[in-house]
């Protein structure tokens, strides 16, 4: 099966930079909604995922918490306790399933490692009830 009909592309997606600053991701999470998002490295190549989590983490290792300081600090520097895996066009449909069992999304990357965008997990889903019988059988 392809990948491809399931995808969604990276110009439809809402991603971060990791070098955006902590204040970018949460107003991108704030204004969308999401509780994780996908995090790119300038040269387009998938650098992991940051959560929520993640950030509520680097605001408890914060002595003291002052909203200017999520000015400075850039998302490559706060560590990230479940990173979202990535698959690439040469993975089976098997190993996107495998990880989207435990991923809202999957990351799709070219051959080159340049993330092209997200597969999701509701995506799936819809597609396997659209495509199979009555699961109440």
């Amino acid at each position: 099966m392809n990948f491809f009909r399931f995808l969604k592309p990276k110009a439809s997606v809402t991603y971060l930079y990791s070098t955006n600053t902590l204040r970018q991701a949460l107003e991108k999470m704030e204004k969308y909604r999401f509780t994780t998002l996908p995090i790119i490295n300038e040269d387009g190549t998938y650098y992991g995922s940051i959560s929520e989590g993640d950030i509520l983490w680097k605001l408890k290792e914060m002595e003291e918490f002052n909203p200017k300081d999520c000015e400075r600090i850039l998302l490559k520097d706060i560590n990230r306790y479940r990173s979202y895996e990535a698959i690439s066009v040469d993975n089976s449909m098997r190993d996107l399933m495998n990880k989207a069992i435990n991923q809202n999304f999957v990351p799709m990357l070219d051959d080159r490692g340049v993330f092209i965008g997200i597969i999701t997990r509701c995506d799936l889903l819809e597609y396997y009830l659209a495509n199979t019988g009555d699961i109440d059988e």
